[in-house]
């Protein structure tokens, strides 16, 4: 079990490490061309120091993930064997508890595959990898890698020294991280420059021009050579979607007709300059596109075949490489990742008939989860981890002064317990993406890792077995405690957070659960309000020693508490569970099949209350106490009013419950219930043209628990339901759906963080409506309510949890006469 806690200690410091910026590894990719059209694709890992990246064999599914390299299938080339890496390092991994394989430092893997395609082509692959230090591991992540193979003619003109060393083509791709740099990066900079103009010749007619600068040493081909052969090294030009060569564009400049060595082919080629012209009719707009690939090639290598976008803006008659345009422009222009809304203005709604509460609400809301860390502490007071601590403590600050210096030291003491408290909080402020703890509190590996932590907290709280902490923790910590004046106190209540963890740890990490998706104040808010109900007891006995008199005695009252807890966390271990199966729609825990587990597990708590089932380590029972009676007839009646949700039309709702258990329309019979007839943005902002009515964008998670409570409490309301099927076009967004978008509509998003520009992967649903919620709307926080005009104006403030129907209708109205 010491194993076990560990484990779970550590993978849960991990995520807290993670919300930090931490980026150890950059990758580095390189083509080597060898012989026979093969070629090896090199990819290099430049390690921090103290990080280390694991190998792609590992003895264990159950440590961390292994390094996986994935090439996407292509016609122009076949892979050669598997991807090869040198000898890993073995040795023992603190953070796994176990021995792995992994580098540091730097390692090189390799594949070599075999060219099929006589030009040039482009190969991609994706490494999927995770690092860890001695403290802490990073969560896995994806890296684009992109291989520009050269023509397979350069490979027959080989040198006999290439033969030997081989050629390499260092490739600098825009998804990942490229560190370092050699001489033939300068001289890849220096090859060519270009500079795009366009001047309108009538209405209409635009003459594009395309100067290219070649540096010393280098040149660039002719768009016309002699034979099939020779015209793979041709320069190309590109005015349709279809990518055929266009053959009307005119050039210009010193045409040289001579052997080329690299190619062992008589070519056409321009040095120091040249500039290609191409008259366009019938243009419309201000801008107009125009793509070109050309080849540059010195006396004894060619640079891989690079493909160009020219963007003209026909006002100012200036052209630009669509991959240099501004980091706004280009961030916000790609409707493929997220949606474009240019009209939205976020301080000046259309009607801002609806006054803006977030602030208060934020304020109200962290009083909400004050409250609840506050229970929580109570409750753990209870526990025999703590409660027979209270009257030794306190005995041991005020024996022999009359209360006086002992008064202040215990007060100090639980003062010192609820700063520790809060201090835990602290890492959860250091994240730069505000979208990380949102992304963590939905994730499906956090939800099953609570399930399992919760599911054995209450195997142990039924008294099977019992978790502690290692020994060598708690033995340091009683040992610092016993210095001394301020600093021996901070230590002995440091030490009783530690002895009483397996008691607090759950009843905390039920509290944590709800707080973490919010952001890190709650957590603060959550963890300050547990740490001053534990302590605050320890001040006031030893302010009022008689008071301890009247405290019930230590006995099998204790135990009964625990077992209690235990179900209780059984309870929530479900709710976990749930929330993964949502999120990963594995459809295993439906309505009614959470409802019966639920009431399985009250009603095995009803009897243990009467005295009908026993469990280890409870006492005999002579007679039932009056308060375990009544609290025995309060879960009683619980069971009852939760038992009906099995039923398909129960004969009363559970809106009490509502967002404890999976959605109404998520349910073993076909129910008419009411949710969003669109899940997709563009789908649904069509539609919203073609009726002329407002979009309301649902942003909201499978895991939302706030999210369940409106769809059931107030959108199923008549007057609620009425407007939203008859004034609105309705569609939730997911943010924490795992299902992958098509390829075409993948892609790294960029944007600004104060002065730092920062890069996104979007690979999943979730991922594309969590950016765009974030991105546009400057928020996180789910369930987030926004009405659009069909013009995609912002059509008053956008709100979030409104849990009053009169309030929800306010917002809708003001929607309703804002479109107006």
């Amino acid at each position: 079990m010491r194993t076990l806690f560990m484990g779970i200690l550590l993978f849960f410091s991990a995520i807290i490490s993670s919300a930090q910026i931490f980026n150890p590894v950059g990758w580095k990719t390189e083509v080597k061309q060898l012989e026979n059209g093969t070629f090896e694709l090199q990819m290099t890992a430049a390690i921090e120091e103290g990080w280390h990246l694991y190998s792609q064999s590992l003895p264990s599914d159950d440590g961390p993930i292994a390094t996986e390299f994935t090439f996407k299938e292509s016609s122009d080339f076949e892979k050669i064997g598997k991807v090869k890496e040198p000898k890993a390092k073995t040795e023992f991994d603190l953070n796994f508890d176990m021995d792995l394989n992994y580098f540091e430092k730097k390692v090189t893997f390799t594949q070599k595959i075999k060219s099929l395609n006589a030009r040039g082509f482009s190969a991609t692959a994706e490494v999927y990898f995770m690092v860890c230090d001695a403290e802490k591991c990073l969560p896995p992540e994806y890296v684009d890698f992109e291989f520009s193979i050269p023509a397979n003619t350069a490979s027959e003109a080989s040198s006999e020294e290439e033969e030997t060393t081989g050629e390499v083509i260092e490739n600098d791709n825009p998804a990942q991280i490229i560190e370092g740099s050699d001489d033939l990066s300068n001289d890849y900079l220096n090859a060519t420059k270009w500079e795009y103009t366009s001047t309108k010749n009538a209405e209409g007619s635009y003459d594009f021009h395309f100067k290219g600068t070649i540096g010393e040493g280098w040149h660039l081909y002719s768009q016309k050579q002699k034979s099939d052969e020779e015209q793979v090294m041709a320069t190309k030009f590109y005015l349709n979607k279809a990518m055929d060569p266009d053959t009307v564009t005119k050039e210009s400049g010193e045409l040289i007709s001579k052997f080329d060595p690299t190619a062992d082919l008589v070519l056409n080629y321009y040095e120091n300059e040249v500039e290609f012209a191409r008259i366009v009719e019938g243009v419309t707009g201000d801008k107009y596109s125009i793509r070109f690939e050309f080849i540059v090639c010195n006396s004894s290598m060619c640079l891989p075949p690079e493909l160009i976008e020219v963007e003209f803006d026909l006002n100012t008659g200036n052209g630009i490489n669509s991959l240099e345009k501004s980091d706004v422009e280009a961030n916000l222009d790609v409707e493929s990742i997220i949606p474009y809304l240019p009209n939205v203005d976020l301080d000046n709604p259309k009607g801002n008939c609806v006054d803006s509460e977030e602030d208060n609400q934020d304020v109200s809301n962290l009083w909400v989860v004050f409250f609840m860390g506050f229970i929580g502490g109570l409750i753990a007071l209870l526990t025999p981890c703590v409660f027979p601590m209270i009257p030794l403590t306190v005995s041991f600050f005020t024996k022999g002064d009359g209360g006086g210096k002992g008064l202040g030291n215990a007060v100090l003491y639980g003062f010192f317990i609820f700063l520790i408290y809060a201090i835990l909080s602290i890492p959860f402020h250091f994240n730069a993406d505000p979208a990380v703890l949102s992304e963590i509190a939905t994730s499906v590996v956090l939800n099953i890792i609570f399930f399992v932590v919760f599911v054995v907290f209450a195997i142990s709280f039924f008294g099977y077995f019992e978790i502690t902490l290692p020994a060598s923790l708690t033995n340091k910590a009683d040992s610092a405690s016993q210095v001394g004046g301020t600093l021996g106190i901070f230590f002995m209540a440091l030490t009783l957070a530690l002895v009483s963890f397996s008691c607090t740890g759950p009843i905390l990490g039920t509290v944590l659960g709800s707080a973490l998706k919010n952001g890190p104040w709650p957590i603060t808010a959550a963890m300050s309000g547990f740490g001053i109900a534990l302590g605050l007891p320890f001040a006031v006995f030893a302010a009022f020693p008689s008071m301890m008199n009247k405290l019930p005695k230590s006995g099998g009252w204790l135990n009964a508490v625990k077992v209690v807890l235990g179900f209780i966390e059984l309870a929530l271990a479900l709710k976990f569970f749930s929330n993964a199966d949502l999120v990963e729609q594995w459809e295993l825990v439906h309505r009614e099949t959470f409802f019966l587990i639920w009431t399985i597990i009250f009603t095995g708590l009803t009897l243990y209350l009467f005295g009908l089932i026993k469990l280890p380590h409870d006492s005999p029972i002579s007679k039932l106490s009056p308060f375990r009676k009544a609290f025995g007839i309060v879960v009683l009646i619980f069971t009852i009013y939760i038992a009906p949700g099995v039923m398909k039309t129960p004969p009363w709702n559970h809106n009490l419950l509502s967002g404890f258990p999976p959605p109404t329309f998520y349910s073993w019979y076909e129910k008419e219930t009411f949710h969003a007839p669109f899940d997709d943005f563009e789908e649904a902002m069509a539609e919203a043209k073609r009726v002329n009515k407002p979009l309301l964008i649902d942003f909201t998670g499978w895991a939302c628990v706030n999210c369940r409570k409106m769809e059931e409490s107030v959108w199923t309301m008549k007057s609620i339901k009425k407007k939203l099927g008859n004034d609105f076009v309705l569609v939730s967004l997911y943010v924490d759906d795992k299902e992958k978008l098509p390829e075409e509509q993948q892609g790294v998003f960029e944007y600004m963080a104060g002065n730092e520009l920062k890069k996104k992967k979007i690979k999943t649903i979730g991922n594309k409506w969590a950016t765009f919620q974030t991105q546009v709307f400057n928020n996180n926080s789910q369930p987030y309510y926004v009405i659009l005009s069909p013009e995609g104006y912002l059509l008053g403030n956008p709100v979030g949890y409104t849990p009053s129907v009169e309030e929800y209708s306010d917002f809708l109205d003001c929607g309703i006469e804002a479109a107006k």
